[in-house]
């Protein structure tokens, strides 16, 4: 690692230092920042399981998706799912028999 230097404002500083508690600020910023890298690289993929799944919708792909369960492909175009995970998020799922019977349909 490299030491860095960034300026923060003192409340934000303390904010952070609250939310860290025992686990300390520092290393706090930079979970946050490899979350942000991670995020906009276009290479995460995000871990869910059938019971992140609270709700599902009909929907047509309007681009290209990969089920979230799956990892398969799923054609712009094609019928799909979304589903609504336990944290408020809607992510793409395959129609296939097997991810339908993954989240309780």
């Amino acid at each position: 690692m490299e030491v860095t230097s960034i300026r923060l404002e003192r409340k934000l500083k303390d904010k952070l230092k609250e939310l860290a508690g025992c686990q300390g600020y520092q290393v706090l910023i930079r979970d946050i920042l490899w979350n942000y890298v991670n995020h906009n690289s276009g290479e995460y993929r995000p871990q869910f399981s059938p019971a992140d799944i609270r709700a599902t919708l009909q929907a047509i792909a309007q681009k290209d998706e990969t089920c979230v369960l799956s990892g398969k492909r799923i054609q712009a175009g094609d019928e799909m799912l979304l589903g609504l995970t336990i944290h408020g998020d809607f992510v793409p799922l395959g129609e296939t028999p097997a991810v339908l019977t993954q989240v309780g349909h």
